[in-house]
Order: structure tokens, then C-alpha cells, then sequence
């Protein structure tokens, strides 16, 4: 069965998407931009900033789905930035290495352009067996 839903605690999609489907026991998040949870707006300029941002972001929406890092399966990170992502990494590690479970597989991406001017966004696929 898939469910689809949109988070309570993040800013509601711009576009016709859902930001949660949930088929089984996946979980796969929409790709989020690092946008301050009231405003929308993006978390400064600063590639690092951003991706904390989504970090802080994805922990609420775990929070929100009854999920933890033990269930956090794949993320993917898209960056406009790939030079500096030496800043990307600071923030990952801020959080991953704080946690007692393996962090997930990871991949990174360099493309040209992200939504809103994005210099960061970052996918997450969860396993949860209910």
C-alpha cells in the first residue's frame, strides 16, 4: 500500500508533490532545500548553512514520521557547491558523529542549478518494518 503525505512541520511543497510516500516498509523524503521552517526562505547563503539546515530538517520530519537514524537507509546529496564541499561534510559529521548508529550509504552530486537558488538539497530513503 502507498501513502503520501505532506509534513506538518515543514513548509508545505510550492509544486504539486508530496514530500513523504510511504510504500511497505520505505519511507522516501522529497529532496529538502535548507528553508527555515516558518518563512520558507532558504538558511543563508552558505553551503554549509544550508545543509545543516536540512539535517535539523530531516530530524523533525523523523520525529514527525516515528523514525530514527537506525532506520535512515540512503541519502543523496545534490550540491551546486562541489568545491566546498568540505562544508557539507562539517555539518554531516556534526550530526552522524553524535549518533551510536552506522550512518546511512550516501551519495553526492554536482549539478548546475537547485530549486529556489539552492545551493544544497538532500534526499533521504528510510526502512522501517512496522
Amino acid at each position: 500500500m502507498r501513502q503520501a503525505t505532506i509534513s506538518k512541520v515543514l513548509p508545505k511543497p510550492a509544486f504539486k508533490y508530496s514530500q513523504v510516500v510511504k510504500v511497505g516498509p520505505h519511507y522516501y523524503l522529497s529532496g529538502l532545500l535548507g528553508q527555515d521552517r516558518q518563512t520558507g526562505a532558504l538558511a543563508g547563503d552558505g553551503v554549509g548553512e544550508q545543509a545543516g539546515r536540512i539535517l535539523e530538517n530531516v530530524q523533525l520530519l523523523m520525529q514527525e514520521y516515528s523514525l530514527g537514524f537506525e532506520h535512515m537507509a540512503m541519502a543523496r546529496i545534490f550540491t551546486t557547491h562541489m568545491d566546498k564541499f568540505g562544508e557539507i561534510n562539517a555539518a554531516w559529521e556534526q550530526v552522524f558523529n553524535n549518533i551510536p548508529h552506522a550512518p546511512p550509504a550516501r551519495t553526492s552530486v554536482g549539478v548546475a542549478a537547485l530549486p529556489l537558488g539552492s545551493k544544497v538539497e538532500i534526499e533521504f530513503t528510510f526502512y522501517k518494518e512496522d
